[in-house]
């Protein structure tokens, strides 16, 4: 989970650089390195990290109207994606009123709004039960050959070997190939 924050600008080092997309991240001002994140890294937390007090369209809302949409703008852009994710007709319903698979479906058009080239996945099944899980996994693998988009999932989770195109392990802080 370090790792990720750290490859997602989320904590800095202590020592050494990070680049992604030849962009050190280590030197950009925490403004800089917000509207990084913002425009180029997608996040998928296994708990969600969705905001309980908005509706799955305003949680999907908030990146566009961080990135200077107009609120009209930022919903219409949201209920495009709550479509194309299945849930067109969840859009006014909080998170507390969906189900594990529809709050991951959620959390996933959010990471995706700004169409950021790197996606990050934390344990994106690790909440969800088998047939969500591996619809979250159908999703995120056709992010790759439909969107041409850079996914990085960590995950104990077998089935996403399966659909992957490089399998790293992390053993003792270091990466390894298998």
């Amino acid at each position: 989970q370090a790792n990720l924050s750290l490859i997602g600008g989320l904590l800095q080092p202590t020592s050494g650089t990070i680049e992604i997309a030849g962009t050190d991240l280590t030197t950009l001002s925490p403004v800089a390195l917000a509207d990084f994140r913002l425009r180029q890294v997608g996040f998928v937390f296994q708990f969600f990290q969705l905001f309980a007090s908005l509706t799955a369209c305003e949680n999907i809302a908030v990146p566009f109207r961080l990135a200077g949409c107009s609120m009209r703008e930022a919903r219409q852009h949201a209920e495009v994606l709550l479509a194309r994710f299945g849930l067109g007709k969840r859009l006014s319903h909080r998170p507390s009123d969906l189900s594990g698979g529809e709050k991951q479906r959620v959390a996933l058009a959010r990471a995706l709004a700004l169409r950021p080239p790197l996606v990050i996945a934390e344990e994106p099944t690790g909440s969800l039960d088998s047939r969500n899980g591996e619809e979250i996994i159908r999703l995120l693998r056709q992010l790759v050959e439909d969107e041409q988009r850079t996914v990085l999932v960590a995950s104990h989770d077998q089935r996403i070997i399966q659909v992957a195109t490089r399998v790293l392990h992390c053993e003792d802080g270091h990466l390894v190939e298998l």
